[in-house]
């Protein structure tokens, strides 16, 4: 997928959520047809993605009593858009993505991932230690102006979404602030900024320790200077068809909270760190579409 594609407009999103036809039918779930599993790109590259929620797919399908095809996705927006056009059945995304795909195509969260035990996780901006930037406020005031910067994809929460809002909280247009702003991949983000290529940029916690003990980058080039407050993790959301089944919902649920104790004895099925799912629902996320809202990413509602 180009550079380009990951930065999908909303208006797009919106488009696709009014005009595309879903490819569920009741009639296809009644025959078994093969459930689609989509998750975002949480590894480093497409095959490792697709190996490491292989287990957790092959799970669902065993409880679920039907296929379970699983397919990485590549943006968060992608992802986003794949639920809204009926691409996807069942998505494993970042909060922000589930917020597009309910606010264009009402998709709708049924259980929320655990991560060390709490369905929390949290934004950060780093730096690399000879950047000079010791703080934030480096990074907002004079010592900051003309640093480069990235962020993640457009769809991401603590690489895009989140930050933003921070920034604008302090009266500051990245796009002004900074001399180069880029958008890329999360792991991308940290490999350059601990390599000295960038000032500074947007990750989330669980990325920053999942590189640092796959031997990735080293925990002193990551230097944080800013971390968010508690955001809501990522969800395991259905389209707005597959929804109308609760019965089938209720089977999903039952199924995702079986993981937690079943990694005692079966730990690859989910990823390090993490550690079950727990029932929520669309209102867990509001501190996510309140900043969509406030950032003026989201428009309300009529």
């Amino acid at each position: 997928m180009t550079h380009s594609r990951r930065r999908m407009t909303l208006a797009a999103v919106a488009s696709v959520a009014t005009l595309a036809l879903p490819l569920w039918s009741p009639a296809a779930l009644a025959q078994g047809a093969p459930l689609k599993l989509g998750v975002g790109m949480f590894q480093p590259d497409r095959e490792k993605n697709d190996a490491t929620y292989r287990p957790l797919a092959q799970h669902l399908a065993a409880r679920l009593g039907r296929p379970v095809e699983l397919r990485t996705v590549d943006s968060w927006e992608g992802l986003a858009k794949s639920l809204a056009n009926g691409e996807t059945d069942i998505g494993l995304m970042g909060p922000w993505g589930y917020v597009l795909a309910n606010h264009f195509s009402d998709a709708q969260v049924v259980s929320t991932i655990l991560y060390q035990g709490k369905p929390e996780y949290f934004a950060m901006i780093v730096t690399h230690p000879d950047s000079g930037l010791n703080s934030v406020q480096d990074l907002t005031g004079p010592k900051g102006k003309g640093r480069t910067f990235a962020f993640g994809d457009k769809g991401s929460t603590s690489g895009y979404l989140i930050p933003l809002h921070f920034f604008m909280q302090q009266g500051i247009d990245p796009e002004k602030h900074f001399s180069r702003v880029l958008y890329t991949k999360h792991q991308a983000i940290q490999t350059q900024v601990t390599a000295g290529q960038l000032d500074a940029g947007a990750d989330y916690n669980r990325n920053r320790t999942a590189m640092i003990d796959a031997g990735l980058i080293r925990a002193e080039r990551s230097k944080i200077i800013w971390q968010s407050d508690p955001l809501p993790n990522d969800a395991v959301a259905v389209s707005a068809a597959l929804f109308k089944d609760k019965a089938f919902v209720k089977r999903l649920q039952d199924a995702l909270l079986e993981v937690g104790p079943l990694l005692k004895t079966q730990p690859q099925l989910l990823p390090a760190n993490y550690t079950g799912f727990v029932n929520t629902e669309n209102g867990f996320y509001k501190p996510i579409r309140d900043a969509g809202l406030a950032t003026g990413k989201l428009t309300p509602r009529q």
